[in-house]
């Protein structure tokens, strides 16, 4: 394997895909799905150029070249972070051998399972922002969605190359699958809730790209460090990309709390709707959904697979080379989120079983970032105002809170009290209708939607009124 990335074969790759002919037959038949699945399911809005980054290396630096392309004809391929020939496991009962380069037979069930889900959601974000491109509110912005949409394309053909190399005709079946099911469908839905909610709007897709992607950083930082070490290294390649997606969201939101600022105190009022831009309460509205769906993501406080996941070295934790224990986990513990008698409380179990509320407590602190963030811009306009992140049992289907209805400030509530207050915390039909009829399309260059700020910067040094997209 090498650093550089071969774009002569079909399948761009630096795998040497050449060298395995059955192998690369085998993708080369699922190369033309992949495409009529993009035709069919990619993004409604046809252009004829976008500057979009394609990867040329894996290396630290210099590994993204920028240029004009054709969509449709974007080269998806299969990268891995380059090999380390010394790398050992890093924890686990196996912590200290030589990391695997083939599947073991005991833990191949395991293994595809993790693939399975994590390639189920890449393809899934596509999906659900299909139509956004429609009512984009800058070309800039419009860059940044396809940008998005081409590497989720390509973290798909990241998880469909270890399917079909180390998991034979299963793997196939697998990745076969992973173009049969569509976000939302109610016959074959994406495995992953949050992964069946609409994106129907700006807001929306900054927030998702936000939170949602930012919980797809720390489940590939959980891989990467896996002692299978294809995967390890497809993970490690694919956080590189990632980081942009989680940009995009990042200061997307920015973008939408500073216009939103500057409206407030231009015209003295809270009240900034009717001038075109989005109150603070719908936006924290917005913030409340798509933080509580993602927590769901990270599945239940408890779970005796991760702890065997864990064990085995399939699935680490979240910067595991920094954690100063054993690495082991066999004595230590944790508490974890719970309800007593019906209470909000904590219990304490074992580390090992406590392994998806250590790594959903990594990514609340890294949350916390973006509301700190947000509310420096408010401070900074001279707001009073302020976002929040709600309380972790808020609006969540899945864990411990699942069976309770809770307040974002953390009050339980009864079934009633839910059903006559959620509108104030979650987006009511009005709220989306509102937040979609600012959804115009503003195709011209160095301009902007009313409901947004410009950014501070703009893609790979062009400035803001770049051509980053050449319109059909």
């Amino acid at each position: 394997m090498t650093t550089s990335i071969n774009y002569d074969d079909k399948i761009p790759n630096n795998v040497d895909l050449g060298s395995d002919r059955k192998l690369q037959r085998a993708l080369e038949g699922w190369q033309p799905k992949f495409r009529n699945w993009w035709a069919e399911m990619g993004p409604t809005l046809e252009t004829h150029g976008v500057y979009l980054r394609t990867a040329v290396a894996v290396g630290r630096e210099g590994w993204a070249h920028f240029d004009h392309v054709n969509v449709p004809d974007y080269r998806w391929g299969i990268f891995l972070a380059e090999r380390d020939p010394d790398r050992r496991i890093g924890f686990g009962e196996h912590k200290g051998e030589p990391v695997w380069q083939q599947v073991p037979g005991e833990y191949r069930a395991d293994l595809q399972r993790l693939i399975v889900i994590q390639g189920d959601t890449e393809p899934a974000s596509v999906e659900q922002q299909k139509l956004l491109g429609l009512t984009a509110p800058s070309l800039y912005d419009l860059r940044n969605l396809f940008q998005v949409n081409v590497e989720e394309g390509r973290h798909l053909w990241a998880m469909v190359y270890l399917l079909h190399a180390y998991f034979g005709r299963e793997g196939r079946e697998e990745a076969e699958a992973l173009l049969f099911r569509n976000s939302g469908s109610p016959d074959s839905p994406r495995i992953l809730g949050a992964f069946n909610e609409q994106t129907a709007d700006w807001l929306a897709f900054f927030m998702f790209t936000y939170f949602t992607d930012r919980d797809g950083k720390y489940q590939l930082g959980t891989l990467k460090e896996s002692a299978f070490d294809p995967l390890s290294r497809t993970c490690e390649f694919m956080l590189k990309e990632e980081a942009h997606h989680m940009m995009v969201g990042t200061t997307g939101v920015d973008r939408v709390v500073e216009r939103t600022a500057q409206v407030m105190v231009e015209n003295d009022t809270d009240e900034v709707a009717a001038l075109g831009a989005i109150p603070l309460p719908v936006i924290q509205k917005y913030l409340n959904f798509h933080y509580s769906v993602s927590l769901d993501l990270f599945g239940g406080e408890t779970s005796t697979n991760v702890a065997n996941y864990y064990t085995a070295g399939l699935k680490g934790r979240w910067l595991e080379e920094r954690r100063k224990d054993d690495h082991l986990l066999g004595d230590d513990s944790i508490m974890v989120d719970a309800l007593q008698d019906g209470e909000i409380g904590q219990v304490e179990v074992s580390a090992l079983t406590g392994l998806n509320t250590d790594l959903r407590r990594e990514y609340i602190a890294d949350c916390s970032g973006g509301v700190k963030r947000w509310n420096r811009i408010l401070a900074d306009a001279g707001l009073p105002q302020r976002l929040y992140l709600p309380h972790v049992a808020f609006n969540r289907r899945v864990g411990a809170f699942a069976p309770i209805e809770v307040s974002p400030a953390g009050e339980k509530l009864t079934a009633s009290e839910w059903e006559a207050r959620k509108g104030q915390w979650l987006p009511t039909d009005t709220d989306k209708t509102f937040v979609r009829s600012l959804m115009r399309p503003v195709y011209q260059r160095g301009k902007i939607a009313a409901w947004v700020a410009p950014p501070r910067n703009g893609i790979n040094g062009q400035p803001f009124d770049y051509d980053y997209v050449h319109l059909a």
